[in-house]
């Protein structure tokens, strides 16, 4: 898949998918969210806040 057509996917500009992919940029969490759901991609977080574990599927 191009930049181009991942950007017309997720609704961002194909500049915006370069600087992501070259570390230009950081990427908001809801542009990484529309990512994953254009790819069909399983996601899963594990994050640690102070002492405890939360799991997100």
């Amino acid at each position: 898949m191009t930049q181009e057509q991942l950007g017309k996917l997720i609704g961002v500009q194909k500049s915006q998918i370069s600087k992501i992919e070259n570390s230009l940029t950081d990427a908001r969490f809801e542009t990484i969210l529309k990512v994953f759901k254009a790819l069909n991609a399983k996601i899963n977080f594990n994050i640690e806040l102070l002492d405890q574990t939360v799991h997100i599927a």
